[in-house]
């Protein structure tokens, strides 16, 4: 039986943090597979599509890593790709509290289905997507690639340069 784990999230857009993750928890599955999802609380900078090409652009190093889109909840998606773990990062005490509370309901939906947690490494703590989208503007190439994969940097200016 293969290993195969499931990281969900909006991606929007990917941070080092995300990266981080993404790299760490391939080495632990045979497959991974970032699902690119919606977050109804927040409006999107970049469309699913462009935030999975994203994605699949800054992990084409990694092999055992696939990219989908999803819509609706996590867990039948994660079902749905032959799967019985979301991969979660966590990067502070807050995001703790906020992902405990989705496990929960997540076990009340699938009692299948298990969450694990991966610390975010102490240099990518504070990175957030929010974080990106209030720096972009103000920020210099080499000043966001503190942040972000650099070869995103230009996808971002010109998101930026459109809105």
């Amino acid at each position: 039986m293969s290993r195969r784990a499931v990281y969900t999230g909006s991606f929007d857009p990917i941070t080092l943090g995300h990266l981080n993750v993404i790299e760490r928890s391939s080495k632990l599955v045979d497959t991974l597979i970032v699902g690119v999802g919606m977050n109804i609380d927040k409006q999107s900078m970049f469309t699913a599509k462009e935030r999975a090409e994203l994605i699949r652009r800054t992990t084409r190093h990694l092999d055992n890593v696939e990219v989908k889109i999803f819509n609706g909840l996590a867990v039948r998606f994660v079902r749905d790709c032959d799967s019985r773990v979301i991969i979660r990062g966590v990067r502070s005490l807050t995001d703790m509290e906020t992902e405990f509370t989705m496990t929960l309901a997540n076990r009340k939906l699938d009692a299948g289905i298990e969450t694990v947690f991966l610390m975010a490494d102490d240099e990518f703590s504070h990175v957030s997507s929010s974080l990106i989208k209030q720096i972009t503007p103000l920020a210099e190439d080499e000043e966001l690639a503190r942040f972000v994969p650099e070869e995103i940097v230009p996808d971002l200016r010109k998101k930026i340069a459109t809105r």
